[in-house]
């Protein structure tokens, strides 16, 4: 598989469209598999799932790297390895203001990832 980073589409979760369907409903194109495998496949980090928290939970939607950085054990490219991948896996956007850069969660993105996952009957 290659290491290049598959850019997430985002898909529209109010069109009737097979790629939004939950997994218990309807099999998932796999064009669409391989755009959203790549998000989860950035979750499944310890540290990138609590960067995602910790972003997504940000007082005022958006997290400065500088407040990131000193909550892990972890050296600063470690840090920007790992919000890179989160950025490159459409989860996250960056803004750099000044020295510093601030991100801020893809809420449309966690909406396509939590529907896909959905067990609950949706009204048809």
């Amino acid at each position: 598989m290659s290491k290049q980073p598959v850019p997430l589409v985002a898909i529209d979760l109010n069109a009737a469209t097979s790629c939004c369907a939950p997994l218990a409903q309807r099999r998932l194109p796999a064009e669409a598999a391989g755009a959203l495998a790549a998000a989860f496949k950035a979750l499944g980090d310890p540290v990138r799932l609590q960067l995602m928290s910790m972003i997504a939970s940000a007082e005022g939607g958006e997290a400065c790297v500088c407040d990131l950085t000193p909550a892990f054990d972890l050296t600063g490219p470690t840090i920007s390895h790992h919000l890179r991948t989160l950025r490159e896996a459409g989860l996250v956007d960056a803004e750099r203001r000044g020295t510093w850069v601030y991100y801020r969660p893809r809420p449309g993105v966690l909406r396509q990832l939590a529907s896909l996952l959905s067990v609950e009957p949706t009204g048809s």
